[in-house]
Protein backbone atom coordinates (compact mmCIF):
# COMPACT_ATOMS: atom_id res chain seq x y z
CA UNK A 1 0.00 0.00 0.00
CA UNK A 2 0.79 3.45 -0.64
CA UNK A 3 0.60 6.20 1.63
CA UNK A 4 1.03 9.80 1.80
CA UNK A 5 1.50 12.29 5.00
CA UNK A 6 0.38 15.96 5.45
CA UNK A 7 1.60 17.65 8.26
CA UNK A 8 0.63 21.11 10.19
CA UNK A 9 2.30 22.95 12.96
CA UNK A 10 4.71 22.42 15.35
CA UNK A 11 8.51 20.57 15.14
CA UNK A 12 6.77 18.37 17.46
CA UNK A 13 4.06 17.16 14.55
CA UNK A 14 7.19 17.03 12.11
CA UNK A 15 9.12 15.34 14.02
CA UNK A 16 6.00 12.38 14.59
CA UNK A 17 5.10 12.45 11.31
CA UNK A 18 8.50 10.68 9.75
CA UNK A 19 8.36 8.88 12.76
CA UNK A 20 5.54 7.52 11.20
CA UNK A 21 6.28 7.22 8.01
CA UNK A 22 9.52 5.21 9.19
CA UNK A 23 7.24 2.87 11.49
CA UNK A 24 4.79 2.28 8.43
CA UNK A 25 8.16 1.63 5.93
CA UNK A 26 9.29 -0.96 8.68
CA UNK A 27 6.02 -2.76 7.76
CA UNK A 28 6.67 -2.72 4.44
CA UNK A 29 4.90 -0.25 3.13
CA UNK A 30 5.36 2.52 0.57
CA UNK A 31 5.54 6.25 1.05
CA UNK A 32 3.96 8.78 -1.60
CA UNK A 33 3.71 12.33 -2.04
CA UNK A 34 0.31 14.18 -1.11
CA UNK A 35 -0.04 15.10 -4.60
CA UNK A 36 -0.10 11.61 -5.78
CA UNK A 37 -2.51 8.85 -6.12
CA UNK A 38 -2.09 6.76 -3.27
CA UNK A 39 -4.14 4.17 -0.81
CA UNK A 40 -4.20 6.41 1.74
CA UNK A 41 -4.00 9.86 3.05
CA UNK A 42 -2.91 10.86 6.73
CA UNK A 43 -3.45 14.41 7.43
CA UNK A 44 -1.33 15.34 11.35
CA UNK A 45 -3.48 18.09 12.53
CA UNK A 46 -2.65 21.60 14.85
CA UNK A 47 -4.97 23.20 17.09
CA UNK A 48 -3.11 25.69 18.24
CA UNK A 49 -5.26 28.62 16.98
CA UNK A 50 -8.65 29.01 15.45
CA UNK A 51 -6.85 29.80 12.06
CA UNK A 52 -4.89 26.61 12.12
CA UNK A 53 -8.44 23.83 12.72
CA UNK A 54 -9.30 26.49 9.41
CA UNK A 55 -6.29 24.88 7.52
CA UNK A 56 -7.05 21.42 8.93
CA UNK A 57 -10.42 21.55 8.06
CA UNK A 58 -9.54 22.56 4.58
CA UNK A 59 -6.82 20.24 3.77
CA UNK A 60 -9.55 17.57 4.92
CA UNK A 61 -11.56 18.95 2.67
CA UNK A 62 -9.74 19.18 0.02
CA UNK A 63 -7.88 15.37 0.62
CA UNK A 64 -11.46 13.86 0.55
CA UNK A 65 -12.77 15.79 -2.73
CA UNK A 66 -9.94 14.92 -4.78
CA UNK A 67 -9.42 10.79 -3.32
CA UNK A 68 -13.14 9.82 -2.66
CA UNK A 69 -11.73 6.33 -2.69
CA UNK A 70 -8.62 6.63 -0.52
CA UNK A 71 -8.71 5.65 3.12
CA UNK A 72 -7.82 8.88 5.33
CA UNK A 73 -6.76 8.97 8.35
CA UNK A 74 -6.66 12.19 10.50
CA UNK A 75 -4.31 12.83 14.11
CA UNK A 76 -2.85 15.43 15.73
CA UNK A 77 -4.73 17.87 18.05
CA UNK A 78 -7.23 19.04 16.41
CA UNK A 79 -8.66 15.59 15.95
CA UNK A 80 -7.78 15.42 19.94
CA UNK A 81 -10.00 18.43 20.78
CA UNK A 82 -12.81 18.04 18.65
CA UNK A 83 -13.45 14.41 17.35
CA UNK A 84 -16.92 15.35 16.58
CA UNK A 85 -15.72 17.67 13.09
CA UNK A 86 -13.52 15.98 11.82
CA UNK A 87 -16.69 12.57 12.00
CA UNK A 88 -18.88 15.18 10.54
CA UNK A 89 -15.90 15.31 7.45
CA UNK A 90 -16.22 11.51 6.67
CA UNK A 91 -13.35 10.13 7.90
CA UNK A 92 -12.39 6.59 7.55
CA UNK A 93 -9.46 6.70 10.62
CA UNK A 94 -9.87 9.09 13.55
CA UNK A 95 -6.64 8.71 16.28
CA UNK A 96 -5.52 11.89 18.49
CA UNK A 97 -2.33 13.01 19.61
CA UNK A 98 -0.97 10.30 21.31
CA UNK A 99 -0.33 6.59 20.47
CA UNK A 100 0.91 6.58 17.13
CA UNK A 101 1.70 2.88 16.90
CA UNK A 102 -1.70 2.40 17.58
CA UNK A 103 -3.12 5.14 15.16
CA UNK A 104 -0.97 3.33 12.14
CA UNK A 105 -2.54 -0.22 13.19
CA UNK A 106 -6.37 1.34 12.73
CA UNK A 107 -4.62 2.70 9.35
CA UNK A 108 -3.36 -0.08 8.34
CA UNK A 109 -6.90 -2.74 8.88
CA UNK A 110 -9.00 -0.03 7.48
CA UNK A 111 -6.92 -0.41 4.55
CA UNK A 112 -7.45 -3.61 4.55
CA UNK A 113 -11.10 -4.55 5.15
CA UNK A 114 -12.49 -0.61 4.05
CA UNK A 115 -13.23 -0.37 8.52
CA UNK A 116 -14.45 2.65 10.01
CA UNK A 117 -11.47 2.66 12.75
CA UNK A 118 -11.40 5.22 16.36
CA UNK A 119 -9.50 5.15 19.38
CA UNK A 120 -8.87 8.52 21.24
CA UNK A 121 -8.15 8.56 25.03
CA UNK A 122 -8.01 11.11 27.40
CA UNK A 123 -4.60 13.00 27.31
CA UNK A 124 -4.91 14.91 30.31
CA UNK A 125 -4.49 11.03 31.78
CA UNK A 126 -1.51 9.89 29.61
CA UNK A 127 1.46 9.20 32.40
CA UNK A 128 4.16 7.84 30.04
CA UNK A 129 6.15 8.88 26.73
CA UNK A 130 6.04 7.61 23.09
CA UNK A 131 9.28 6.64 22.06
CA UNK A 132 9.18 7.02 18.54
CA UNK A 133 12.09 6.61 15.63
CA UNK A 134 13.94 9.78 15.41
CA UNK A 135 15.17 11.16 11.59
CA UNK A 136 12.99 11.45 8.54
CA UNK A 137 13.37 9.32 5.17
CA UNK A 138 14.61 12.03 2.47
CA UNK A 139 18.44 13.03 2.36
CA UNK A 140 18.44 15.59 5.32
CA UNK A 141 21.11 17.59 7.44
CA UNK A 142 19.06 18.07 10.30
CA UNK A 143 17.00 15.76 12.31
CA UNK A 144 14.58 16.76 15.01
CA UNK A 145 14.75 14.36 18.55
CA UNK A 146 11.98 15.07 20.46
CA UNK A 147 12.57 14.65 24.55
CA UNK A 148 9.11 15.49 25.93
CA UNK A 149 5.63 16.14 25.30
CA UNK A 150 2.92 17.60 27.29
CA UNK A 151 2.51 20.91 29.13
CA UNK A 152 0.95 21.96 32.40
CA UNK A 153 1.43 26.06 32.25
CA UNK A 154 -2.45 26.50 31.21
CA UNK A 155 -1.61 29.97 29.27
CA UNK A 156 -5.06 31.66 28.99
CA UNK A 157 -4.73 31.47 25.42
CA UNK A 158 -3.35 28.31 24.64
CA UNK A 159 -5.62 24.86 24.35
CA UNK A 160 -2.25 22.41 23.90
CA UNK A 161 -1.98 21.00 27.79
CA UNK A 162 -5.83 19.29 26.68
CA UNK A 163 -4.96 18.18 23.59
CA UNK A 164 -1.30 17.09 24.42
CA UNK A 165 -1.88 16.42 28.31
CA UNK A 166 0.37 16.37 31.11
CA UNK A 167 4.56 16.77 31.11
CA UNK A 168 5.67 13.35 30.00
CA UNK A 169 10.06 13.13 29.26
CA UNK A 170 12.27 10.67 27.51
CA UNK A 171 14.24 8.61 29.42
CA UNK A 172 18.25 9.77 29.15
CA UNK A 173 19.55 7.09 27.94
CA UNK A 174 16.73 6.85 25.17
CA UNK A 175 17.52 10.71 24.10
CA UNK A 176 21.31 10.10 24.29
CA UNK A 177 20.97 6.44 21.99
CA UNK A 178 19.17 8.30 19.16
CA UNK A 179 21.18 11.07 18.98
CA UNK A 180 24.28 8.72 17.97
CA UNK A 181 21.74 6.48 15.77
CA UNK A 182 21.48 9.91 14.00
CA UNK A 183 25.14 10.36 13.65
CA UNK A 184 25.51 7.32 12.81
CA UNK A 185 22.91 7.92 10.27
CA UNK A 186 24.81 10.54 8.61
CA UNK A 187 22.99 13.63 10.40
CA UNK A 188 25.06 16.98 10.91
CA UNK A 189 22.62 18.76 13.12
CA UNK A 190 20.23 17.78 15.76
CA UNK A 191 16.82 20.36 16.91
CA UNK A 192 16.23 18.90 20.88
CA UNK A 193 12.41 19.37 20.74
CA UNK A 194 9.37 18.96 22.18
CA UNK A 195 6.18 20.45 23.44
CA UNK A 196 8.34 22.64 26.46
CA UNK A 197 11.71 21.27 26.58
CA UNK A 198 12.70 23.12 29.82
CA UNK A 199 9.88 20.65 31.84
CA UNK A 200 11.72 17.46 30.29
CA UNK A 201 13.05 15.87 33.72
CA UNK A 202 9.95 16.88 36.37
CA UNK A 203 8.24 13.66 35.93
CA UNK A 204 11.27 11.37 36.16
CA UNK A 205 12.89 9.82 39.31
CA UNK A 206 14.82 12.26 41.05
CA UNK A 207 13.44 15.52 38.66
CA UNK A 208 16.84 15.36 36.94
CA UNK A 209 17.18 19.06 35.19
CA UNK A 210 16.99 20.06 31.00
CA UNK A 211 20.42 21.25 31.43
CA UNK A 212 21.57 17.46 32.36
CA UNK A 213 20.15 16.10 29.08
CA UNK A 214 21.39 19.08 27.00
CA UNK A 215 24.99 18.10 28.53
CA UNK A 216 24.36 14.50 27.70
CA UNK A 217 23.57 14.82 23.90
CA UNK A 218 26.26 17.61 23.17
CA UNK A 219 28.73 14.62 24.79
CA UNK A 220 27.09 11.81 23.08
CA UNK A 221 27.69 13.15 19.47
CA UNK A 222 30.62 15.89 19.63
CA UNK A 223 30.56 15.83 15.80
CA UNK A 224 27.15 16.75 15.84
CA UNK A 225 25.78 20.36 15.88
CA UNK A 226 23.26 20.66 18.27
CA UNK A 227 20.08 23.42 18.65
CA UNK A 228 17.95 23.88 21.51
CA UNK A 229 13.89 23.97 20.60
CA UNK A 230 12.03 26.83 22.19
CA UNK A 231 13.09 27.65 26.38
CA UNK A 232 11.05 28.88 28.95
CA UNK A 233 12.97 32.23 30.06
CA UNK A 234 13.07 30.64 33.80
CA UNK A 235 15.80 27.94 32.94
CA UNK A 236 17.96 30.52 32.47
CA UNK A 237 20.31 31.34 34.76
CA UNK A 238 24.11 31.92 35.30
CA UNK A 239 24.27 27.88 36.27
CA UNK A 240 22.48 27.32 32.52
CA UNK A 241 24.63 29.32 31.03
CA UNK A 242 28.03 28.46 32.70
CA UNK A 243 27.45 25.02 31.94
CA UNK A 244 26.36 25.44 28.80
CA UNK A 245 29.83 27.38 27.94
CA UNK A 246 31.62 24.11 28.04
CA UNK A 247 29.26 22.35 24.95
CA UNK A 248 31.73 23.54 22.10
CA UNK A 249 28.88 21.99 19.63
CA UNK A 250 25.97 23.98 21.17
CA UNK A 251 24.47 26.19 18.30
CA UNK A 252 24.69 29.98 19.98
CA UNK A 253 20.98 30.77 18.83
CA UNK A 254 18.21 30.57 21.52
CA UNK A 255 14.58 30.55 21.09
CA UNK A 256 13.14 32.25 24.42
CA UNK A 257 8.91 32.13 24.83
CA UNK A 258 8.20 35.55 25.26
CA UNK A 259 4.53 36.19 23.79
CA UNK A 260 4.22 40.10 25.00
CA UNK A 261 6.88 42.57 26.20
CA UNK A 262 3.87 43.83 28.97
CA UNK A 263 3.94 42.96 32.14
CA UNK A 264 -0.26 43.71 32.14
CA UNK A 265 -1.07 41.88 28.95
CA UNK A 266 1.47 38.79 30.30
CA UNK A 267 -0.40 38.45 33.65
CA UNK A 268 -3.46 38.59 31.33
CA UNK A 269 -2.43 35.32 29.34
CA UNK A 270 -0.78 33.74 32.94
CA UNK A 271 2.22 33.23 31.62
CA UNK A 272 4.75 32.60 34.98
CA UNK A 273 7.45 35.26 34.19
CA UNK A 274 7.67 39.18 33.87
CA UNK A 275 9.68 41.60 31.33
CA UNK A 276 12.38 42.03 34.61
CA UNK A 277 12.71 37.96 34.37
CA UNK A 278 12.97 37.79 30.98
CA UNK A 279 15.19 40.39 30.33
CA UNK A 280 17.81 38.98 32.45
CA UNK A 281 17.55 36.18 30.66
CA UNK A 282 18.46 37.88 27.64
CA UNK A 283 21.48 39.49 29.27
CA UNK A 284 22.74 36.36 30.66
CA UNK A 285 22.46 34.65 27.57
CA UNK A 286 24.42 37.46 25.54
CA UNK A 287 27.31 38.06 28.37
CA UNK A 288 27.99 34.25 28.30
CA UNK A 289 27.83 33.90 24.69
CA UNK A 290 28.49 36.67 22.88
CA UNK A 291 27.14 37.32 19.87
CA UNK A 292 24.76 34.45 20.06
CA UNK A 293 21.32 35.31 18.30
CA UNK A 294 18.40 35.03 20.96
CA UNK A 295 15.11 34.54 19.13
CA UNK A 296 11.54 34.74 20.39
CA UNK A 297 7.60 34.78 19.42
CA UNK A 298 5.23 37.79 20.10
CA UNK A 299 1.27 37.78 20.18
CA UNK A 300 0.11 41.25 19.12
CA UNK A 301 -3.56 42.26 19.67
CA UNK A 302 -4.27 39.96 22.77
CA UNK A 303 -7.72 40.79 24.24
CA UNK A 304 -7.86 44.00 26.30
CA UNK A 305 -4.26 45.12 24.89
CA UNK A 306 -4.32 48.98 24.81
CA UNK A 307 -2.49 51.28 22.68
CA UNK A 308 -0.41 51.95 25.68
CA UNK A 309 0.37 47.94 26.52
CA UNK A 310 1.37 47.52 22.47
CA UNK A 311 3.82 50.32 22.62
CA UNK A 312 5.15 49.52 25.87
CA UNK A 313 6.11 45.76 24.35
CA UNK A 314 7.35 47.48 21.19
CA UNK A 315 10.15 49.18 23.71
CA UNK A 316 10.85 46.05 25.26
CA UNK A 317 11.44 44.22 22.45
CA UNK A 318 13.86 46.86 21.09
CA UNK A 319 15.37 46.76 24.35
CA UNK A 320 16.13 43.19 23.62
CA UNK A 321 17.48 43.10 20.53
CA UNK A 322 16.41 40.19 19.15
CA UNK A 323 18.22 38.68 16.30
CA UNK A 324 14.83 37.17 14.86
CA UNK A 325 11.23 37.10 15.71
CA UNK A 326 8.04 35.65 14.83
CA UNK A 327 5.30 37.49 14.71
CA UNK A 328 1.20 36.59 15.52
CA UNK A 329 -1.61 38.47 15.46
CA UNK A 330 -4.02 37.06 18.50
CA UNK A 331 -6.36 34.37 17.33
CA UNK A 332 -9.48 33.16 19.30
CA UNK A 333 -9.61 29.21 20.08
CA UNK A 334 -12.34 28.23 21.43
CA UNK A 335 -11.83 26.08 24.70
CA UNK A 336 -9.98 28.98 26.24
CA UNK A 337 -9.65 31.40 28.79
CA UNK A 338 -8.73 34.13 26.36
CA UNK A 339 -11.73 33.52 24.02
CA UNK A 340 -13.77 34.53 26.39
CA UNK A 341 -12.44 37.82 27.42
CA UNK A 342 -13.55 41.24 27.35
CA UNK A 343 -12.00 43.79 24.82
CA UNK A 344 -11.50 41.42 21.64
CA UNK A 345 -9.72 43.28 18.84
CA UNK A 346 -11.10 43.58 15.15
CA UNK A 347 -8.96 42.52 12.24
CA UNK A 348 -7.59 45.58 11.25
CA UNK A 349 -6.23 46.01 15.03
CA UNK A 350 -4.80 43.04 14.00
CA UNK A 351 -3.36 43.76 11.47
CA UNK A 352 -1.74 47.70 12.06
CA UNK A 353 -0.41 46.13 15.05
CA UNK A 354 1.44 42.89 13.51
CA UNK A 355 2.53 45.42 10.41
CA UNK A 356 4.15 48.08 13.36
CA UNK A 357 5.78 44.95 15.42
CA UNK A 358 7.09 43.52 12.00
CA UNK A 359 8.59 46.71 11.27
CA UNK A 360 10.40 46.61 14.20
CA UNK A 361 11.41 42.86 14.22
CA UNK A 362 13.10 43.44 10.64
CA UNK A 363 14.93 46.71 11.66
CA UNK A 364 16.44 44.39 14.38
CA UNK A 365 17.01 41.59 12.63
CA UNK A 366 19.19 43.81 9.72
CA UNK A 367 21.09 45.37 12.63
CA UNK A 368 22.22 41.91 13.43
CA UNK A 369 22.81 40.62 10.48
CA UNK A 370 24.92 43.62 9.62
CA UNK A 371 26.74 42.75 12.46
CA UNK A 372 28.02 39.64 10.73
CA UNK A 373 29.59 41.30 8.08
CA UNK A 374 33.37 40.44 8.39
CA UNK A 375 33.00 37.35 10.04
CA UNK A 376 34.01 33.84 8.94
CA UNK A 377 30.61 31.69 10.24
CA UNK A 378 30.78 28.05 9.66
CA UNK A 379 28.37 26.85 7.77
CA UNK A 380 26.24 23.78 7.12
CA UNK A 381 24.67 23.45 3.51
CA UNK A 382 21.60 22.25 2.56
CA UNK A 383 20.20 22.95 -0.82
CA UNK A 384 20.43 25.13 -3.82
CA UNK A 385 18.68 28.48 -4.62
CA UNK A 386 18.98 29.72 -7.80
CA UNK A 387 22.64 30.26 -8.29
CA UNK A 388 23.05 29.85 -4.33
CA UNK A 389 23.65 26.95 -2.15
CA UNK A 390 21.93 27.91 0.69
CA UNK A 391 22.67 26.77 4.70
CA UNK A 392 22.49 27.99 8.41
CA UNK A 393 25.64 29.29 10.83
CA UNK A 394 25.45 28.41 13.73
CA UNK A 395 23.20 31.21 15.04
CA UNK A 396 20.72 29.92 12.56
CA UNK A 397 21.06 32.93 9.77
CA UNK A 398 21.04 31.94 6.57
CA UNK A 399 23.89 32.34 4.31
CA UNK A 400 23.49 32.59 0.52
CA UNK A 401 26.99 31.22 -1.72
CA UNK A 402 27.20 31.65 -5.28
CA UNK A 403 28.56 28.34 -6.42
CA UNK A 404 29.01 26.57 -9.58
CA UNK A 405 26.34 24.49 -11.60
CA UNK A 406 27.66 21.31 -10.83
CA UNK A 407 29.07 21.91 -7.31
CA UNK A 408 27.20 19.92 -4.94
CA UNK A 409 28.02 21.45 -1.41
CA UNK A 410 24.62 19.46 0.23
CA UNK A 411 25.21 18.28 4.07
CA UNK A 412 28.60 20.12 4.22
CA UNK A 413 30.18 22.18 6.88
CA UNK A 414 32.45 25.09 5.70
CA UNK A 415 34.23 28.00 6.93
CA UNK A 416 32.52 31.14 5.13
CA UNK A 417 33.03 34.45 5.15
CA UNK A 418 30.41 36.76 5.62
CA UNK A 419 30.56 39.83 2.85
CA UNK A 420 27.21 41.26 3.03
CA UNK A 421 23.27 41.14 3.36
CA UNK A 422 20.84 39.43 1.22
CA UNK A 423 17.69 38.69 0.87
CA UNK A 424 16.80 37.23 5.00
CA UNK A 425 19.87 36.26 4.99
CA UNK A 426 23.34 37.10 4.53
CA UNK A 427 26.03 36.74 1.58
CA UNK A 428 29.07 34.36 2.27
CA UNK A 429 32.49 33.49 0.36
CA UNK A 430 34.10 29.87 0.87
CA UNK A 431 37.49 30.47 2.64
CA UNK A 432 40.20 28.80 0.91
CA UNK A 433 40.91 25.34 2.42
CA UNK A 434 44.45 25.16 2.73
Amino acid sequence: MKIAFYTLGCKTNQYETQAMERLLLERGQEIGHFDEPCDGYVINTCSVTAVADKKNRAVIRRCRREHPEAVIAVCGCYSQHEPEVIRELGIDVIGGSGSRQEFLDMLLSALENRSHQENLDNALRRREFEVLPAGGLEERTRAMLKVQDGCVNFCSYCIIPYTRGPIRSAPLGVAVAQARELADRGYREIVVTGIEIASWGADLPGKPEVTLLIEAICRAVPELRIRLGSLEPRIVTEDFCSRLTKLPNLCPQFHLSMQSGCDTVLQRMKRKYDTARYYESVCLLKSYFPDCAVTTDMIVAFPGESEEEFADSLAFIRKCGFADMHIFPYSRRPGTVADKMPGQHNNATKEQRSREAIAVAEEMSLDYRERLVGSVQRVLFEEKDGRYFTGHAPNYVKIYMECGEEEDLHNQLRDVTVTGIYADGVLGKMQNVK
